[in-house]
């Protein structure tokens, strides 16, 4: 039986995932997943990982994004910690968006991590593949000049070294 995922939330007591598919009937459904002996301070990946072997539910989140799964984990974890849900939503978006200002360069291991898993999110997201509607082979296009100079190759000297 084919299974597609329409949506995806939670519930805070007690906690569960609680995700609404349809069937190859068509039809709706909702499942609801208990994440059970979850605490403020278990592991978010452990969990994710105890949930998607599950035998019970693999078939419920094989098409969820292990990202998704773990945000949605996230949220009951900072709601069991006293955090309201619209501070955790604005805190899970900031950690989420890929700011071209910040130097990824100067960040912890694990955060740039996650910002490369977003960024290869967004880039399959975004991707045109054979067979897509708008997917074109071989596109041409024209590039205006830069606008600004860049004065590191005008004064004409050459270098030595490599002449």
């Amino acid at each position: 039986m084919s299974i597609t995922p329409k949506q995806c939330g939670v519930r805070f007591d007690p906690p569960a995932l609680v995700v609404t598919y349809s069937n190859s009937h068509k039809k709706l459904h909702r499942r609801t997943m208990p994440i059970r002996n979850f605490t403020k301070r278990s592991g978010i990946s452990r969990a994710a990982d105890e949930l998607i072997e599950n035998p019970r539910h693999k078939k419920y989140l094989e098409s969820i994004s292990r990202a998704q799964i773990e945000k949605l984990l996230r949220i009951i974890q900072e709601h069991l910690k006293g955090i309201s849900l619209q501070e955790t939503l604005d805190e899970i978006k900031r950690e989420n968006t890929i700011d071209p200002e910040e130097d990824l360069n100067k960040v912890d291991d694990a955060t740039l991590i996650r910002k490369k898993e977003i960024m290869d999110e967004t880039f399959e997201k975004n991707r045109k593949k054979p067979g897509d509607d708008d997917f074109e082979y071989e596109v041409e296009m024209d590039f205006h000049p830069a606008i600004e100079t860049s004065g590191w190759d005008e004064d004409g000297e050459s270098d030595s070294d490599f002449s």
